[in-house]
């Protein structure tokens, strides 16, 4: 029996195209430079929309919008609980709620969802404010900085040191072990990976441990609020894992790929700063046009056929957000930044469906604020040195030297 299309067809379909032996239609692993990725990602969408790697064991990618979205909405047809990310690193524990399934995943969404209402973010705003706008300072003052150590891989940890009520130092150990565990899944060191996931499991153990010491209000704490809900001891372990580290890794490449573009359109600088109002659309834009995701997965439950070709049950499937964001057919040019850009709402930078970022709005105020202070502080912003990149399974930049020059 064939297996349902995804999409259904206006006229009947050609049968479905298995993979292939050896079939290999990109690298991910492949060496790239800040444009590279994009104009590869755009002429797949083209030719080869979903395409096979022989990299991580084999897996299938999906670059179109309309096929990644498809996923997305449907759980039932794609789990997240084999594989969420490619490549599969977690071999040292389920973490929800994005290892789960609905029902399961339900009860932590439930809880995780309170602490990211627009009520709290408001009365995180003036530390987060207070945080963004000293570091800031430093680099300004400075005059030249590397934006990526110096700040996209530092600041996030002061932020998470308020979300979830930790000592400074607490967090920045978290955020330099986050650091060595994802060049560990870059390189698929597997035993760097799991070393690196257990020092993990260990700290969250020790904030799980003084949560119930302390007696803290779980109105006040997600991690109390976790305890709180009654649910298994094993699984809060892994959700408090998954929720110390994952709002660290994306600002880490997303902030200096934002700075390196701005810092090359002196117009779009000029107008920021004569209108700082519309700084929370310029960052909407950047999250599209320069979207991190590129590895966040699914497993299909059954044989199903998408674009033509025949993706069987338990094969992992990459959502490749990167690519998705920048598709023609629903985004006009969307290869170049366009401020105000009318059909945003269609963006999936923080993915969509049951498993969407719940962390967007925390991220989208580091970013907000990480624009507001810097462009008021600068009459300008230039790259100095070489723009080194990231690997899969995010996009972005490591390393952005910049120079600053003081309003």
């Amino acid at each position: 029996m064939t297996p349902p299309e995804m999409t259904p067809p206006e006229t009947t379909p050609p049968e479905p195209i298995p993979a292939r032996p050896g079939e290999h239609h990109f690298d991910p692993l492949a060496e790239e430079t800040f444009t590279s990725s994009h104009e590869l990602y755009k002429e797949l969408r083209e030719r080869c929309p979903v395409a096979r790697s022989e990299a991580y064991g084999g897996f299938w990618a999906l670059f179109a919008h309309r096929d990644v979205v498809a996923v997305l909405q449907d759980a039932g047809t794609f789990t997240t609980s084999v594989q969420n990310v490619v490549p599969k690193f977690a071999f040292t524990g389920r973490r929800p709620p994005l290892h789960l399934d609905p029902p399961e995943h339900t009860d932590y969404r439930r809880v995780i969802n309170r602490f990211f209402t627009r009520g709290r973010m408001a009365a995180l705003e003036p530390a987060v404010r207070g945080h963004v706008a000293r570091l800031v300072a430093g680099l300004v003052a400075a005059g030249e900085a590397d934006v990526g150590p110096a700040y996209a891989q530092t600041m996030p940890a002061h932020v998470f040191a308020e979300f979830f009520h930790l000592p400074l130092e607490l967090a920045a150990r978290i955020e330099q072990i986050s650091a060595e565990y994802v060049r560990a899944i870059q390189l698929v060191d597997d035993d760097e990976v799991k070393r690196g996931s257990r020092l993990l499991y260990g700290i969250a153990a020790d904030v799980i441990a003084a949560r119930r010491a302390e007696g803290t209000d779980p109105d006040e704490d997600l991690t109390a609020a976790l305890l709180a809900a009654g649910l298994p001891d094993d699984m809060v372990l892994g959700c408090v894992r998954q929720l110390l580290v994952t709002g660290m890794v994306a600002p880490s490449v997303f902030i200096g790929t934002m700075l390196a573009h701005l810092a090359e359109h002196k117009d779009l600088q000029a107008l920021l700063r004569a209108e700082p109002e519309r700084i929370p659309g310029a960052v909407e834009e950047y999250l599209r046009l320069f979207t991190p995701y590129r590895g966040m997965s699914r497993t299909a439950r059954r044989d199903v056929v998408i674009g033509g070709r025949l993706i069987r049950e338990g094969e992992p499937i990459a959502l490749v957000y990167t690519s998705a964001n920048r598709d023609e057919e629903i985004f006009e040019n969307g290869e170049e930044f366009v401020l105000d850009r009318p059909n945003l709402r269609a963006a999936i930078p923080f993915g969509a469906g049951i498993h969407a970022c719940p962390g967007a709005p925390l991220a989208r105020m580091m970013l907000r604020m990480t624009l507001e202070e810097l462009l008021a502080r600068t009459s300008d912003l230039a790259v100095s040195g070489d723009v080194l990149m990231a690997r899969w399974a995010e996009w972005g930049t490591r390393s952005v030297p910049m120079r600053f020059t003081p309003a």
